[in-house]
């Protein structure tokens, strides 16, 4: 029994010893958020005290690990809160397994910084890193085409969640940086509310989206980022044409709610991709599809003018450069539409010429949108309440 009992006790404190307790700490500071963020141990938490800053720019380079992510959390939700001019992104994580929570950007004016991404919050080449329960509200960005909140780099399995995107003005609120050589994979964008945006007062009311996964369809739309946006709310969101923008590949827009937008959920080009069980009631239009591939099911939509556009093109397939890829081989099926003027539109904006409008030196396509939809399997579609079920130009 002696034997036994010792080796009891030898078992037991070789597991203890192999313990790290988590510990918590309370910082005030840029300096002393970075240093206690870049020396934390997994499981570790970081409380920023209750309070307005400015003037912020922290880089989070710390790792935890799965199950045990190292946490930067507000001492009171919404307690927190980042104001006034920001020239310097004020949190640019590029760790892993870091969850950043609880805090409060409220009018902040973001100005374009030369040589480098100047944005609230930044995922760059993070890895399993999460952004949950923040709001961003009454923001605004100085330049054309700047995101109040970026993911970049070459990392993966990065998530935006349960956030609030109100009354933010001039910007794209969430980004998917789609690049060549380093596009973030895997990113999960969820159960986020975007609410009350108007119309952004930029050149061609362009530069607004709420969501924007991917950024050159012409040139990049073949690269995949396996993105996948879904549960999120968009109540109200004007800013532009396009509240949800795909522009690469093999990404998943799923369950997704918009109401009274004066946009639409677009495929603005890349292959492949799935938009499904989404609802969209009121507002402009629902769903506006270039790209080859793509599966439309199961989506509900009412009260807008044309429920799910397939557009002309310059060009058709995976290979041919066109500013516009005409739709081909996708799937549209099982769709819900009532109450519309038109239901499904084969073949909108024909002919449109778009010469002197983009750079034809960059992007060396034909000019007119002349290629139609082809070989697009259109089946099992319930359309009650239109003035015109289908359309075919």
């Amino acid at each position: 029994m002696k034997t036994f009992a010792k080796l009891v006790v030898l078992t037991l404190l070789i597991f203890f010893s192999t313990i790290t307790f988590a510990s918590t700490i309370t910082v005030h500071t840029p300096e002393e958020l970075e240093t206690a963020v870049n020396k934390a141990q997994p499981g570790d938490v970081v409380i920023i005290a209750n309070g307005n800053y400015a003037g912020w720019s922290c880089a989070l380079t710390g790792h935890g690990k799965a199950g045990s992510p190292i946490i930067v959390r507000a001492e009171s939700v919404g307690k927190v809160n980042f104001s006034s001019p920001v020239a310097k992104t004020i949190f640019n994580i590029t760790g892993s397994y870091l969850e950043l929570s609880g805090m409060l950007f409220s009018d902040c004016k973001i100005y374009r910084t030369p040589g480098q991404t100047t944005t609230l919050v930044q995922l760059e080449g993070s890895t399993n890193c999460r952004i949950t329960d923040c709001v961003f509200q009454k923001n605004e960005v100085m330049s054309q085409f700047m995101p109040i909140f970026v993911i970049s780099g070459k990392g993966e399995s990065n998530r935006v969640d349960h956030c609030s995107f109100i009354s933010n003005v001039n910007n794209m609120e969430v980004q998917v940086v789609v690049a060549k050589e380093t596009t973030p994979l895997h990113t999960l964008v969820d159960h986020n509310e975007f609410k009350n945006k108007a119309k952004v007062t930029w050149p061609v009311f362009n530069g607004g989206e709420c969501v924007q996964v991917g950024q050159d369809p012409v040139l990049l739309g073949t690269i995949s980022s396996y993105t996948i946006v879904r549960d999120n709310r968009f109540i109200e969101c004007n800013g532009e044409p396009e509240v949800i923008s795909n522009k690469s590949s093999d990404n998943k827009y799923i369950n997704n709610y918009l109401e009274n937008c004066e946009g639409e959920l677009v495929m603005r080009g890349g292959f492949d991709c799935l938009v499904d069980s989404n609802t969209i009631k009121g507002g402009t239009c629902g769903i506006r599809v270039n790209g080859a591939h793509h599966t439309i099911t199961h989506n509900n939509i009412s009260n807008v003018k044309t429920a799910i556009r397939l557009m002309y093109g310059m060009a058709t397939g995976r290979t041919e450069i066109g500013f516009y890829i005409a739709p081909n081989d996708c799937v549209i099926s099982n769709n819900k539409i009532n109450n519309v003027q038109t239901g499904i539109f084969i073949g909108d904006s024909k002919n449109v010429d778009w010469t002197g409008k983009f750079d034809v030196k960059r992007y060396p396509s034909r000019t007119i949108q002349d290629v139609a939809p082809a070989n697009n399997k259109i089946e099992n579609n319930s359309i009650t309440g239109a003035q015109t079920e289908m359309r075919n130009d």
